[in-house]
């Protein structure tokens, strides 16, 4: 299977994350790899939401959107690495994330981390199958 570069006008771009090389997602041996992403919204790149709730919904809705230009879906998420910038917005990410894993979630791995985009709190990266 080939390395396939997955984009989407439905999730934000690489104008939201600065002037670096970037793809949203690349699909290669049957998965996803989906970039880490911010609480972007897609068309013009600013933070959406000031909770830890709003951001976390939205990283997952742009997660959504690229997985669903792939060809995958939210239920086919295997594996979910978040950084928080707050520890002490885990709760807070944590009562969205049930929202949208309900049953059977993926498994996931969290760090802490100084983002540095003013207001942004969170960023997800995952992995699904293709």
């Amino acid at each position: 299977m080939a390395r396939e570069i997955v984009s989407t006008p439905d999730a934000p771009g690489s104008a939201s994350y600065g002037s670096f090389p970037y793809s949203q997602a690349v699909k290669a041996a049957g998965l996803v790899f989906v970039a880490g992403q911010g609480p972007f919204e897609p068309s013009s790149g600013a933070v959406v939401g000031e909770t830890i709730q709003e951001q976390t919904a939205q990283c997952l809705r742009n997660i959504e959107a690229i997985l669903v230009a792939a060809g995958s879906s939210m239920a086919k998420v295997v594996n979910v690495t978040f950084i928080l910038r707050d520890p002490a917005d885990f709760a807070g990410m944590n009562e969205e994330w049930v929202r949208w894993f309900a049953t059977d979630p993926p498994a996931r791995q969290g760090a802490r981390h100084p983002l540095d985009v003013e207001g942004l709190r969170i960023s997800i990266a995952a992995v699904a199958e293709a």
